[in-house]
């Protein structure tokens, strides 16, 4: 017999994210190692996700559900992860979502940077990546990221990863 899946309120799932969401943005290295030369990318990345002791999987398949998006994966066989990182699920499920569906404190601030930064990855993301020392990206929505995402940073724990490879994103842009 299955399980039966409980239908969760969207103010459980605000409140649930509120302890133990992150709204993530991140810019990344992609070295192509398969190609010639081994080229390098850099792209922004935009990414919702909620952590969770592993025992909580039962209602990460539920908020899954509600959602219809997203993946659920295992980290160090202790944690648990729902991860939402697809754009276009960005931008026309999320953030909708959580501005019907308003967080409270901190993370009310954090989410209003992330959804500006979904909303200029949106509107340029066939002009994403970066390859190298060129920028095929608008300058100015460049210049943005990288100040909505250092901004962003009050909102973080103390992780030297999350600023891994901003340095380079500036310089890119000069």
């Amino acid at each position: 017999m299955e399980p039966q899946i409980h239908k969760l309120s969207p103010e459980y799932i605000s409140g649930f994210v509120d302890g133990e969401g992150c709204f993530g943005l991140q810019f990344r290295k992609d070295v192509r190692h398969e190609r010639r030369g081994s080229p390098t990318y850099y792209s922004w990345k935009a990414q919702f996700m909620i952590t969770a002791r592993k025992d909580e999987r039962e209602l990460f398949e539920m908020i899954k559900s509600f959602f219809g998006c997203g993946n659920i994966y295992n980290q160090l066989d202790i944690e648990i992860h729902y991860a939402v990182s697809d754009l276009n699920e960005l931008k026309n499920i999320i953030s909708p979502f959580f501005k019907k569906y308003q967080l409270q404190g901190k993370k009310k601030n954090d989410f209003a940077l992330w959804d500006e930064a979904v909303n200029i990855l949106y509107k340029n993301k066939e002009e994403r990546i970066l390859a190298h020392r060129r920028s095929t990206c608008n300058k100015e929505n460049q210049v943005r990221l990288i100040k909505i995402h250092s901004e962003m940073q009050k909102y973080k724990s103390a992780r030297p990863r999350g600023l891994k490879h901003i340095d380079m994103a500036a310089k890119l842009i000069s």
